[in-house]
């Protein structure tokens, strides 16, 4: 490898990545994530130490995937937000929208969420990422409402919407006939309308 090269001759850089993503996710659901190096990773994908550190700082990186892409579209989804749409449903809307997932991204995604959900040593880092969506969250809700980003309202919607898509992401794991997308909509029905099924 050359210091210029980011992947093997001919072969695009998203295929790559999705090489070193398939093989360590893989590698993790067989052995377990602490259980497998970084070397064992890029070997199993078909290429150097040093291409694998191009692409990811960590083992861990390589299970979230593409998560800055992931951000930034729903960034983008609540840039694109119709001001007249109420601003928790404008969050409630970019986050379904941005895991509206294609039927063949559905068992890689799941082997993913499972190891970021239920992994021990993955927890710390995904505190890290979460704290990036809330930080595009509570942008968004205070430029909506004239409050600071830092505010107790924008952080509050920010933590509770993305932690009711994470419950969303734990259900659909737990039970194989709901879809994803149920999930996320039954997750923020309930917390737009107040809990309306503790009505009663």
């Amino acid at each position: 490898m050359t210091e210029t090269e980011t992947a093997p001759a001919g072969v695009p850089a998203e295929g790559t990545r999705a090489r070193v993503e398939r093989a360590a996710l893989d590698l993790f659901a067989l052995r377990g994530f602490e259980n497998v190096t970084t070397d064992e990773v890029a070997d199993a994908a078909g290429i150097s130490r040093r291409t694998f550190f191009r692409y990811y700082a960590t083992k861990a990186d390589a299970v979230w995937g593409d998560f800055a892409g992931h951000v930034a579209r729903l960034d983008a989804r609540l840039t694109a937000a119709d001001p007249a749409q109420p601003v928790l449903a404008s969050v409630c809307a970019a986050y379904v929208e941005v895991n509206d997932y294609a039927e063949t991204e559905l068992p890689l995604l799941r082997e993913r969420m499972r190891l970021i959900l239920t992994e021990p040593a993955l927890l710390a880092h995904s505190q890290v990422r979460y704290a990036e969506v809330d930080r595009v969250i509570a942008r968004h809700v205070a430029a909506r409402t004239g409050a600071s980003p830092a505010d107790l309202v924008p952080r509050l919607v920010a933590t509770t919407t993305r932690a009711a898509a994470t419950t969303a992401f734990e259900a659909w794991l737990g039970d194989e006939r709901s879809t994803l997308g149920q999930r996320l909509h039954q997750a923020f029905a309930e917390i737009t309308d107040g809990f309306p099924s503790l009505r009663s």
